[in-house]
């Protein structure tokens, strides 16, 4: 073999050994941190997204004893006599903040923001609502469904299904006059309960949850009374149902 091959030859074997020596000294790549800066090896933020941020939910030590806030005429149509509100971009139809929606009447939370779409209904839309907040029932039409608050039973607005906006397939179709809106990191409002309502509830409810006054239970019983002695004055009365004449939506 000539000397100009085994040169040749030579060099050739240095530069892969180089090539090889620097491959392995070589640092790994830095993982990059949601912030753009360098994450640690052992950071989650390599492998997982920044975590959500929830919504305050209503817990069981949220609630007060009392009578319900008071409603302006407006908001008794609705929310009392079933009524419903004109359609369009005002109330919360377009809010789109992160939040809670609770009700008006008695500050019970109904809807996370996260469960609102646009609808383009004129109204307020969720395609679901906080566990055990609302409830459904047979609308006096005959074939809407009707949702009202579980806590005060305050008209809310009626609910669809089979729409498809939404993957949930469900539309619930909300007065915003029958809410209040509660930004995010703002502290909600204790749910109220009426006297009445806590004595039945008082075995029920977590001794630490709701303060019952000494006098809930005399004036559970006056009311009873006072509702006994004028059931035959209401027996004779013929008021009108207001929810007759409630043939809009929601």
């Amino acid at each position: 073999m000539k000397a100009n091959q085994i040169f040749l030859i030579a060099i050739a074997t240095i530069i892969v050994l180089a090539a090889s020596f620097a491959l392995q000294s070589s640092p790994a790549p830095k993982a990059i941190a949601a912030d753009g800066g360098e994450a640690d090896s052992n950071s989650k933020e390599m492998i997982e997204p920044a975590q959500k941020e929830e919504i305050p939910d209503a817990s069981p030590g949220m609630f007060t004893v009392g009578q319900y806030n008071p409603l302006s005429k407006a908001e008794s149509y609705v929310i009392l006599k079933k009524g419903t509100e004109p359609p369009g971009p005002g109330g919360f139809t377009h809010t789109k903040a992160p939040g809670t929606y609770i009700c008006r009447r008695c500050n019970a939370p109904l809807y996370q923001s996260d469960t609102k779409f646009e609808s383009h209904c004129g109204w307020p839309s969720f395609d679901d609502e906080i566990k055990g907040a609302v409830k459904r029932q047979l609308d006096a039409d005959g074939y809407r469904v009707e949702i009202v608050c579980a806590n005060c039973d305050g008209h809310l607005g009626h609910v669809f299904e089979g729409e498809g906006f939404t993957s949930k397939n469900t539309r619930h179709c909300v007065n915003s006059i029958s809410m209040k809106f509660i930004k995010k990191k703002e502290k909600l409002p204790p749910k109220i309960i009426t006297p009445e309502k806590a004595a039945e509830l008082k075995d029920a409810l977590p001794t630490d949850s709701v303060e019952v006054p000494a006098s809930t239970q005399s004036t559970a019983e006056s009311t009873a009374s006072t509702a006994e002695s004028t059931a035959s004055t209401a027996e004779t009365s013929s008021p009108t149902d207001p929810s007759t004449t409630n043939e809009n939506t929601p």
